[in-house]
């Protein structure tokens, strides 16, 4: 694909997002929006392209629109790498919490199947009786 002259339209299917997702990066400043010639649609460089790329792999490591945001500036600065790992580094820690809680609910939820099998097919659900004394 000629990424010379990207459209919102191509911008949009490089990057794999909605033309709605590329307006709303515009819209709360985690990308530019270029100047609109007088004749014409808007060319987006391949800088954007990378950048929503960028946004996209963040996303799927956990990272917040706002914690993108911080990256991207600290990312900016010169000799900001150590503060980005540590961004990174405390992004694992939630991570790691939130795993934690998951297995908690996961064997939580699995006493409550274990109970409702035991009750059989009585009129009373051991799961719904349980929720509902919470």
């Amino acid at each position: 694909m000629n990424t010379n002259k990207l459209t919102i339209g191509s911008l949009a299917k490089a990057a794999e997002v909605n033309i709605e997702t590329v307006r709303y990066y515009q819209r709360i400043g985690l990308i530019n929006e270029p100047a609109k010639p007088a004749q014409g649609y808007r060319i987006y460089s391949d800088e954007i392209l990378s950048r929503i790329k960028f946004i996209k792999r963040a996303q799927q490591l956990g990272f917040s629109l706002q914690e993108i945001e911080e990256l991207l500036k600290l990312g900016e600065g010169k000799g900001r790498c150590n503060d980005v790992r540590l961004r990174a580094e405390q992004k694992r820690k939630q991570i790691d919490k939130q795993i934690k809680d998951l297995k908690k609910l996961r064997a939580t939820l699995s006493g409550l199947i274990n109970s409702c099998e035991k009750t059989g097919k009585s009129s009373q659900c051991a799961i719904v009786d349980t929720l509902t004394a919470l």
